[in-house]
């Protein structure tokens, strides 16, 4: 027997309304959170069309083929990014015209894949054997409305379609359990002295209550991302290294999480904030260096991180989340809202959880150290007695951040069940 999908309501409404507008197909992504018996779908999005692929779409010979799976698994990154501790991308939809509903199955497979893929290299957390592996596939006929529902193993590349039960309930959305904490970080990662030197491209290579129902408040005073502590008997094997700088990431960061309220267990609910810890905080810093790479940012030794910003579901109780620069206006942040999701958000609709500069990373570096320095890999640049992020200058320290972030994965395992 297949999987069964409870499916809110309002997620059949809006896939019903999706107007192909002369084009053969549209695809999107189905987002809710799994569990042992059956998994539950609160929200779907159409991936947005290319401009030179909006125009191909509509061509009467246009195939499945044509499915741009790079930009369908670009528009699952941001996504992934925008949803709170305990949701995932469960898997993705295609709309169809009645002449092309014998090849969806195909593409379909593929695409379910490449964005499992995608999205996998991104986690610093990985699922437990426990965890169902199976994702979602969704064909809908635009003419007969008639729905196929299957699942793939995305733990075996070879796994076969299995059918699978897509079920609509009311009143889905309202039986979540929110779960909120503020995690205070404070992560401090020595630089070696070659890799302050090198080159970007090759460090980055290295590598609340709503609505009506209740909601009770409880404050615990918990520590995570702590250290190790090791037996005085145990020996290290950690090499030593000169170190001629640091980074530090420091700060005040807002977690949320959500499980359903269908016999979950506390671990559920613990697994969901930590996901959702290490989850804000790389995807602040992947935000920063991007915002980096792509504007000249004048050279600093303190980078403010984007705070997190959440919107409602429409008609749920579930929130999704985004990341705001303290220079973004609320009309810029609304407008990626409607973009990634297709919904439409009002700006008094936004939620700011943080208070702009509660984290930051801040860097430092000792020139004598890089002076020292004699590694024939390292490259010839001038020495500055400050370490700006700016891409026209060397910047390692954008690579070593990366690392912070990967400590903070690793830290991951200190406090896991």
């Amino acid at each position: 027997m297949g999987r069964t999908y409870i499916v809110e309501e309002n997620v059949g409404q809006y896939l019903s309304n999706i107007n192909l507008q002369g084009k053969a197909f549209v695809s999107g992504l189905l987002i809710g959170q799994c569990s042992s018996q059956k998994d539950y779908v609160i929200f779907a999005t159409r991936t947005p069309p290319k401009e030179e692929q909006n125009e191909n779409l509509k061509h009467p010979k246009a195939k499945l083929d044509n499915l741009d799976e790079e930009w369908a698994t670009g528009h699952a990154n941001q996504v992934s990014r925008m949803l709170p501790g305990g949701l995932l991308v469960l898997g993705v939809f295609i709309i169809t015209t009645l002449e092309m509903g014998n090849d969806f199955q195909n593409a379909l497979r593929r695409l379910v894949f490449a964005v499992e893929k995608s999205l996998n290299k991104k986690r610093l957390w990985n699922f437990t054997e426990e965890e169902v592996s199976e994702r979602v596939t969704l064909h809908i006929c635009s003419s007969t409305k008639k729905i196929f529902c299957r699942t793939y193993d995305i733990h075996d590349p070879k796994s076969s379609a299995k059918p699978a039960d897509w079920k609509y309930q009311s009143g889905l959305s309202n039986s979540w359990l929110s779960l909120e904490c503020t995690v205070h970080i404070n992560i401090h990662i020595p630089l070696s002295a070659t890799s302050v030197g090198y080159t970007l491209e090759k460090n980055t290579k290295k590598k609340s209550s709503r609505g009506n129902a209740q909601a009770a408040s409880h404050s615990f005073d918990v520590r995570v991302l702590t250290q190790l502590l090791l037996n005085s008997d145990h020996r290290s094997t950690a090499t030593v290294q000169i170190c001629s700088g640091s980074v530090n990431l420091k700060g005040a960061v807002k977690c949320r999480a959500y499980v359903h309220s269908n016999k979950s267990k506390v671990k559920d609910a613990a697994q969901a904030v930590k996901r959702d810890i290490l989850n804000t905080v790389a995807d602040r810093c992947e935000i920063l260096f991007e915002d980096l790479l792509l504007n000249e940012i004048p050279e600093k030794k303190l980078h403010i991180l984007p705070h997190r910003v959440f919107v409602p579901i429409p008609g749920s109780t579930v929130m999704l989340c985004d990341y705001k620069f303290g220079d973004e206006s609320a009309e810029e942040i609304r407008d990626h809202f409607i973009e990634m999701l297709d919904h439409r958000i009002q700006i008094e609709d936004l939620e700011i959880a943080e208070e702009i500069n509660t984290a930051c990373v801040s860097s430092s570096m000792n020139t004598e150290a890089l002076l020292d320095n004699t590694d024939d890999e390292q490259p010839k640049q001038p020495i500055k007695t400050t370490i700006g992020l700016k891409v026209q200058q060397n910047i390692g320290v954008i690579a070593a951040f990366a690392v912070a972030v990967l400590a903070a994965g690793i830290s991951f395992h200190y406090f896991s069940d």
